[in-house]
């Protein structure tokens, strides 16, 4: 195992257009709630083609079988995602990675990054060993919050939480530097970016801060830019018209 890319993932604010996968077709859900899908395709690795065409250098992927059972489901649809898009775009991919093993095959199959949120919050330890083992770039934590605790296994209602502030801190002393932060209440609605949420992140100063939940424009993008996050994860927006991803790599160039 290669433990350590020998080229570095893109640098500098960038835009995560995002791959959802449940059951093999690429969807959406509002709020987290696997009982509000909407499906828009069943081929992956061709809306990845099309992130690629339009100037994405990052590509999000989760496989919400894997959030919500804890164990990695789309493997075969997030490996088409990786071989679509070459070399030339960077894919994180989360859901399901609860330890080492499952980090390390997500790394092995191409991914240039692993997200870690369930893990990461129950076991601390882990992520400081996965961050001796991989490097900080290719390790970051979701960090999905709602009223005010970050929550793992999927969103699933009544699942425990640890205060995101204190979750952020704890994890960014195990060596942690990205966060994907989101907001639940605001994921899939286009209903804007938790702004409030976001700058007490970045003010924290205790890593990169990638925005996640509600952006929906290109006037979105550019708040949570200001704010200082590093970048911005983009989903229902893109596949609804809503924001086209050719001219919002376009807004952030340079």
């Amino acid at each position: 195992m290669v433990e350590r890319m020998q080229e570095q993932p893109p640098s500098g604010f960038q835009l995560y257009p995002a791959i959802d996968l449940r059951g093999g077709q690429v969807v959406r859900l509002a709020e987290g709630d696997f009982a509000r899908e909407t499906v828009y395709g069943a081929d992956p690795a061709a809306v990845a083609r099309q992130f690629a065409t339009a100037g994405a250098r990052w590509i999000h992927v989760v496989d919400l079988d894997g959030a919500r059972d804890g164990a990695r489901r789309q493997t075969a649809a997030v490996a088409a995602i990786v071989a679509a898009v070459g070399g030339g775009v960077a894919c994180e991919v989360a859901g399901g990675l609860r330890d080492e093993a499952a980090v390390g095959a997500a790394l092995d199959a191409g991914a240039a990054r692993a997200v870690v949120g369930t893990a990461a919050l129950r076991d601390p330890e882990l992520v400081a060993r996965l961050v001796e083992r991989f490097g900080a770039a290719r390790v970051a934590i979701a960090l999905d919050v709602r009223d005010g605790l970050a929550v793992g296994q999927g969103w699933v209602p009544g699942a425990a939480g640890v205060p995101v502030d204190e979750a952020l801190t704890v994890l960014a002393d195990r060596g942690a530097r990205v966060f994907v932060v989101t907001a639940i209440e605001r994921d899939g609605l286009l209903t804007g970016p938790n702004l409030e949420l976001l700058g007490r992140m970045v003010a924290m100063g205790r890593g990169e801060i990638v925005a996640s939940a509600g952006v929906s424009s290109l006037a979105d993008i550019a708040a949570v830019r200001a704010l200082g996050c590093g970048g911005a994860v983009i989903g229902r927006a893109i596949y609804e018209g809503r924001l086209d991803l050719a001219e919002a790599v376009l807004s952030v160039a340079g």
